[in-house]
């Protein structure tokens, strides 16, 4: 039996707030979906991966449209016009850089194990290497996509909810409430803090003060930042920012 399902990819980084994203939208009626399944989509195999991972531990949704996946690093890439598919919706979502590193830092620092991105350089040379990444993909597709500032999901999410509705052409307007399912908060598949399992958009900022970016580190992610979501904005079929 054909895959009947069309795609959603989110293009974006870590902590760029595509846990909640997920989760917004895996839980419409129409799409499945909520976490990172760390798949390479270079050829329709993949696809079929993909179907395979979610029924591990999800039930597909009667009458459902959508899989959703994200890709947040290089090792996972996106070749949308190898898939086969007709329908395949792109999301491209960048946040801005000192908070990001900042999370990634905070975030790491908590392994028992210690780990590259709990330091500042290293998270920082990550997330410039990711930006530039997207910003090249978005370059080079003939595959139109879609842009938004992540940020809007905790900031305004009554400007961007609806824009997402009308982008993935969605039959009902996606909510701010959400629902927590079988893979939430657990290792490798996205958030695995407390917050995600609120089931809402909490629009709360988190302080990461304590963590010290070395100023060389920062500039230079800015500026990838600038150019990038420049390049990536100009480029997009339709975007909303800040």
């Amino acid at each position: 039996m054909p895959d009947p399902y069309a795609r959603i990819f989110l293009l974006s980084h870590m902590r760029a707030f595509t846990s909640l994203a997920g989760h917004v939208l895996g839980s419409h009626p129409q799409i499945n979906g909520y976490y990172e399944m760390h798949i390479s989509y270079e050829d329709a195999s993949a696809l079929d991966r993909q179907l395979e991972v979610f029924r591990q531990g999800d039930v597909l949704k009667a009458d459902s449209r959508y899989l959703f996946d994200k890709l947040l690093h290089n090792d996972d890439v996106l070749k949308p016009e190898r898939l086969g598919l007709a329908d395949i919706k792109i999301l491209v979502a960048l946040a801005e850089p000192a908070h990001t590193i900042k999370s990634i830092v905070h975030l790491f620092r908590q392994k028992p194990d210690p780990d590259l991105y709990a330091s500042p350089v290293e998270a920082a040379k990550y997330y410039v290497e990711r930006v530039r990444a997207l910003a090249e993909f978005c370059r080079t597709t003939d595959w139109p996509y879609t842009y938004f500032d992540a940020e809007l999901l905790v900031r305004a999410p009554e400007r961007l909810l609806p824009r997402l509705t009308d982008w993935l052409q969605l039959e009902s307007p996606l909510s701010e409430r959400y629902e927590v399912f079988s893979q939430t908060g657990k290792a490798r598949r996205g958030d695995s803090s407390e917050r995600v399992r609120s089931g809402r958009i909490d629009r709360a900022r988190t302080d990461y003060s304590h963590v010290v970016i070395p100023e060389e580190a920062l500039q230079a992610a800015r500026e990838a930042y600038r150019e990038c979501r420049e390049q990536i904005v100009a480029g997009a079929r339709d975007s909303v920012t800040l």
